[in-house]
């Protein structure tokens, strides 16, 4: 069972205590869901506060701020602290039970005689690595795993059941991939034998011409992922035509997240659930894609800047920048224009008594001149 003593916790947040350092708690939890003193609740949101009058649990985590709020209650420990996310985040990993298959090679999983496996790697039932594949030390592959010819998995990485790694792919030490992503599919590249619709459209607004075949582009460049980097359930990361798809160190992918042939997405970028990105697109340092993004290929998103949910980026964006909308627009260009569409009822209303007006004005006779 994990524990810990709230004066290691608060050591380990930076956290101020409150009360008995000598408490030891084996859960965190939502208020709600305390069930005995074992408990740490979390309850950093002061909505969550008056739920702790009558808690079952000893020791608490709040805000400075919300710590001055709490209900009257003798003899409950609270740590105190300034970030709570934080404090959540490490608290989380902290009590995080370690799930997966035992230490070692399991007797169904498949490794080719070429495969070179690194010190203390573990491997599921029905794993598969394939010819000249590398798995480096450490490193745990859930069952059902497979890994493609020449593919390299870095130290301490993890990958969840079902993940398919292919042909060539190359992933970081400790990086985290859940389950059924695909890293290393070939991207969606295809030519007709004359100029089709695609191109036809594109010159001049109209289809002038028709898909008599689609002709497949194989996809030769691998996919380079660097460390640190998290992959969501059901993500896919396709590998490029010629030159390689990267995704930077430290970047952080949710699930269903598509990210096309050729694409460069760089170090700690956020890309939430949904997005889709198009080829040979490039995605800066830390930039955040909010959830059903979709980016067109070869855009460039510049470093730092963050594209709100369910945009639709067309064009370059300037690094620094936050944009949103159909397509997207500097934000406070957005929301002028989102006000003058909520003004466009008004408007019609006084467009439609003018036009009353002024038909009113046009029906009444002219005055006679003296003669």
């Amino acid at each position: 069972m994990i524990s810990f003593t709230l004066a290691e916790l608060a050591e380990t947040l930076g956290a101020r205590l409150i009360g008995r350092g000598d408490i030891r708690v084996e859960r965190i939890v939502h208020p709600a869901d305390v069930t005995g003193p074992l408990d740490l609740a979390f309850a950093t949101d002061e909505a969550l506060l008056p739920l702790l009058e009558k808690t079952k649990a000893h020791a608490v985590v709040v805000t400075e701020s919300g710590a001055e709020k709490l209900p009257p209650r003798r003899g409950m420990t609270r740590l105190e602290v300034t970030r709570p996310r934080l404090a959540l985040a490490t608290l989380t990993t902290l009590f995080a039970k370690s799930s997966g298959p035992a230490p070692g090679i399991h007797p169904t999983a498949v490794v080719e005689p070429s495969a070179v496996l690194g010190d203390n790697v573990t491997l599921g039932a029905f794993v598969y690595v394939g010819p000249n594949a590398h798995i480096g030390a450490g490193a745990v592959l859930h069952p059902h795993v497979f890994v493609g010819e020449g593919a390299t998995i870095g130290a301490g990485t993890v990958l969840r059941a079902g993940v398919c790694v292919g042909e060539g792919v190359q992933l970081g030490a400790r990086c985290l991939v859940h389950f059924n992503a695909s890293l290393g599919a070939d991207g969606f590249s295809f030519v007709t034998p004359e100029a089709g619709s695609v191109e036809s459209a594109k010159s001049t607004g109209a289809v002038g011409a028709t898909n008599t075949a689609l002709v497949r582009i194989a996809s030769l460049g691998p996919v380079i992922i660097g460390d640190d980097v998290e992959i969501g359930a059901n993500t896919s990361l396709d590998r490029g035509t010629l030159r390689a798809t990267r995704i930077g160190n430290g970047t952080k992918i949710d699930n269903q997240v598509q990210v096309g042939h050729n694409v460069v997405v760089g170090e700690n970028v956020l890309l939430c659930g949904r997005v889709g990105i198009a080829g040979s697109a490039v995605i800066g340092d830390r930039v955040v894609l909010g959830g059903g993004v979709g980016v067109a290929d070869h855009v460039t998103v510049g470093a730092d800047s963050v594209v709100m949910g369910m945009s639709g980026v067309a064009g370059n964006v300037l690094p620094k920048s936050v944009v949103g909308g159909l397509p997207a627009k500097p934000r406070s260009q957005l929301l002028e224009d989102l006000l003058q569409i909520g003004r466009l009822k008004s408007l019609a209303r006084r467009v439609a008594t003018l036009t009353t007006r002024l038909d009113a004005l046009e029906k009444t006779p002219s005055p006679q001149k003296p003669s």
